[in-house]
């Protein structure tokens, strides 16, 4: 409106050259000023990758739990030893800080959806809180991946005694053991590790199903990769 013909291409193309980015014109005019949903888009692609550092962390977190009580197969950084509760506790602060950003994000995308189901029928007015979220989340997502991987995965060390014994006590290896000894052998050789809180080669070469040797062969946890 009391624009000269011609004037959206003029200053998409002076937008263009003082940015180095590549502005067109829209060719729909009226979507363009009624719809945000290129924000919605935008922002689920920030929601989506919150909830994948969220996963990330969790899993971190769970990893390094312990170091007696929990699975213990990887260390991370101790970026602030001890605790006002726990002498000598190591807090995943790095990993409860990714969540903390991945939380705010996903409420962060329910208010940028939200905004953009509003403005009726031309200009939607909820552009601020729009803008505000999107740049919220832009700048905590950008500042938080770069202190979590300086931070914390950058510093990770896997603990291969801790895992070599996980991996021998856990009873999901009976599975490559049903071709060799039969399904009812294989279950009554987890439930007898289970119960006497043997490890599954213990219980199988008790038990008479195997020799220690024969086990050895026929299970790999390699193979099972």
């Amino acid at each position: 409106l009391n624009c000269p013909e011609g004037f959206d291409g003029l200053c998409a193309w002076y937008i263009s050259q003082m940015t180095g980015l590549p502005f067109e014109p829209s060719d729909n005019k009226f979507q363009a000023l009624t719809s945000k949903s290129a924000y919605v888009h935008v922002h689920g692609a920030l929601k989506a990758l919150a909830c994948d550092l969220m996963k990330m962390a969790n899993d971190i977190r769970w990893l390094a739990s312990g170091p007696r009580c929990g699975i213990g197969e990887i260390h991370i950084p101790e970026n602030e030893p001890g605790s006002s509760i726990m002498p000598g506790k190591v807090n995943p602060t790095q990993c409860e800080a990714i969540t903390m950003i991945a939380v705010q994000v996903m409420g962060n995308d329910a208010a940028v959806s939200f905004g953009a189901s509003q403005g009726n029928f031309q200009l939607n007015v909820f552009m601020p809180v729009l803008a505000y979220n999107m740049m919220q989340s832009v700048r905590l997502l950008s500042d938080g991946i770069r202190s979590f991987a300086a931070n914390c995965v950058s510093g990770i060390r896997p603990d291969i005694e801790r895992m070599q014994e996980n991996l021998n006590r856990s009873l999901m290896l009976v599975t490559c053991l049903s071709p060799a000894i039969g399904y009812e052998n294989a279950a009554k050789a987890a439930h007898k590790a289970y119960e006497e809180h043997l490890t599954l080669k213990q219980a199988v070469v008790s038990l008479g199903l195997m020799s220690e040797e024969e086990y050895d062969r026929e299970v790999d946890p390699v193979k099972m990769v």
